[in-house]
């Protein structure tokens, strides 16, 4: 017996064992498909047409039960996500998205890649809220990562875009080591770029900017040269805009008015054409206000009055069509110039005053970014805070990995123990129980077949009563035939008890005695019929033994009026979608009917007649 339960054990271990790794391989196998899944989608850019279809899917992907097993699918789906929204500008929806994946992947180690481009996402946002230090540091984050790591398992754009946020950031925050390596590491990326792809291009704006706010002017002329390389060889896919804006920085750094009228004069041609293309987009409202501005500035610097009188002009135009559409630096800047203007033309007041009207908003504007400067201070330095408690979090997870590590081997071999040991208490336990259940029933079967052998002590004594009757008032044939059906009776009592179920025929034969019975001690004070359900064979109907002698015993006693002599108690029996119904009526008392209905599964068993 012993051995047989230790067979039986390693058995159903050896099947667990097994059954958990074709489960694990399976899912295996399914997270490897939507791993692709992901690969093709996030390749795919939202555009006004596919953008529903393109978040569909991405949210079908996220609440996946599969992918939110797994920490980095779910924060990169939830990622992905944000990003559609974004480029969607739901802002909102965006955050809250990219933020739950930054929350998820924080706590997880490695999966570097995805953290980068969850990093460089709540950059984007905090960009798009003006939270200039926030999100540099987001920037930062992510082109860190791509700087250090080459087994990224990230496309060439996607680091190249990362490290050219990070620089630009930089370069506006005037970190300008930091734009210029990250710019570098993104110049280096670019021949692994599809051709004319326009990050092969911004690189080389990039780094103009940063050597021009270096005062690196002899660094200048090499990336215009590269520029004009690649304009020369595709002339149609790349803008040539970035070009003509980086020869004007660079004339304006070197003191060349003429050269830098040219190429600010040529952009503002290409800005006009873009504006009359789509006159409602900021942008280009924007980009022509500000080359107008800047043409002016230009006159204004060589004293040319009417020249930056009409480009004045002109951008006070565009002002006044678009007041709420100019940017707060186009502002200042159109001010400044008209300031500068009215001097030249001797209106020192009116130049004062406008100056002093720009002094203030300056000032207001200086207020309102140191304010909002200090509070991304504090944000930032919560933000440090917590990345240093990750990393000692880090570490101690990783002294408790090594622990884990060691106790490993015993805490299988603990593990196995422990289920060897519950297998053998459950199943002794199931044996105890199976055992104690067995002897339960066994013992209220022989309660009731001993019930059922039992008769009513009062019926038995007021039987015999009226046998007594009969025979002192000389009633020999009343007598003769009531003792036969009480022995009758008596017998099928007695028979019909060794049993758990009997035919219906033999059940309604027993009814038939007991009424039979009751009817002659009453002195036919009532009358009865049984009637047998109609086209079925009563033989191959099983039914408990005695059921309805109680039953019908009440409506005898408790249900009918025996004083009148018109008292009847009706018994069928009808079989209606395979259950047997027996409805017990009686003509009750005072006007009254009760019928009590019994109902009993329909059996059909063969049937052996003794």
């Amino acid at each position: 017996m012993k051995n047989k339960m230790i067979r039986f054990c390693i058995t159903l271990i050896l099947i667990l064992t097994a059954f958990s790794c074709e489960k694990e391989e399976e899912i295996s196998k399914d997270l490897e498909s939507f791993k692709a899944q992901i690969k093709n989608l996030s390749d795919k850019k939202p555009s006004p047409k596919n953008k529903d279809s393109i978040l569909m899917a991405w949210k079908n992907i996220e609440e996946n039960p599969l992918i939110k097993k797994d920490t980095e699918l779910q924060a990169r789906a939830k990622y992905y996500v944000g990003r559609v929204y974004g480029m969607s500008g739901e802002m909102d929806s965006s955050q809250i998205y990219v933020e739950k994946a930054l929350e998820l992947i924080e706590k997880t180690k490695g999966n570097l890649d995805t953290k980068a481009f969850v990093y460089s996402g709540m950059g984007n946002l905090s960009n798009s809220k003006a939270k200039e230090h926030q999100a540099n540091y987001y920037y930062n984050k992510a082109a860190t990562i791509v700087l250090s790591s080459d087994s990224l398992e990230m496309p060439p754009v996607a680091k190249t875009i990362i490290l050219l946020s990070g620089a630009q950031s930089n370069n506006v925050l005037y970190q300008y080591d930091l734009a210029q390596k990250m710019n570098k590491a993104a110049l280096d990326l670019s021949p692994q770029l599809s051709p004319f792809h326009t990050n092969r291009q911004r690189p080389l704006t990039q780094m103009i900017m940063v050597f021009g706010k270096q005062d690196k002017l002899d660094s200048i002329p090499p990336y215009i040269r590269k520029l004009e390389q690649l304009q020369k060889e595709s002339p149609k896919e790349y803008n040539i805009k970035h070009l003509y804006d980086s020869k004007s920085r660079y004339f304006e750094l070197t003191k060349k008015p003429d050269f830098l009228l040219y190429y600010q004069k040529l952009k503002a041609n290409l800005d006009e054409e873009s504006l009359i293309q789509d006159p409602q987009e900021q942008v280009n409202i924007n980009n022509l206000l500000n080359s107008y501005l800047n043409i002016s500035a230009v006159y204004i610097v060589k004293k040319n009055i009417p020249e930056a009188k009409e480009y004045l002009q002109l951008s006070t135009q565009l002002i006044q069509e678009n007041k709420e559409l100019i940017s707060f630096d186009a502002n200042i800047l159109y001010k400044e110039n008209l300031s500068k203007l009215l001097n030249l033309e001797g209106k020192s007041r009116e130049a004062f005053e406008l100056m002093q009207e720009v002094s203030e908003l300056q000032k207001e504007n200086f207020e309102t970014e140191n304010t909002q400067a200090v509070a991304e201070m504090n944000s930032l330095s919560q933000l440090q805070a917590k990345d240093k408690s990750i990393n000692s979090l880090s570490k101690n997870i990783k002294i408790n990995e090594l622990q884990l590590q060691q106790n490993k081997l015993w805490l299988l071999i603990t593990s196995l123990l422990a289920l060897l040991l519950i297998t053998f208490i459950g199943f002794f336990y199931y044996n105890y129980r199976q055992r104690r259940v067995v002897q339960e029933k066994e013992k209220l079967l022989n309660q009731q077949q001993l019930l059922r052998t039992q008769m009513e002590p009062h019926f038995i004594f007021n039987t015999l009563s009226a046998l007594q009757s009969f025979v002192r008032l000389d009633k020999k044939e009343e007598a003769i035939k009531y003792l036969n059906q009480f022995s009758r009776l008596l017998r099928s009592s007695m028979e019909l008890s060794r049993e758990n179920l009997v035919p219906l025929g033999e059940e309604m034969e027993a009814l038939n005695n007991y009424l039979s019975l009751q009817q002659m001690r009453f002195e036919d004070a009532f009358t009865y019929e049984v009637i047998r359900p109609e086209g079925e064979d009563t033989c191959g109907i099983m039914v408990p033994p005695m059921l309805l002698q109680p039953y019908v015993e009440n409506a005898i006693l408790h249900g009918i009026d025996l004083s009148d002599g018109s008292a009847h108690i009706k018994i069928q029996f009808f079989l209606k979608d395979g259950i047997l119904h027996a409805n017990i009526t009686d003509s009750g008392k005072n006007e009254t009917n009760e019928t009590v209905k019994i109902t009993a599964r329909y059996q059909a068993l063969s049937v052996t007649n003794d």
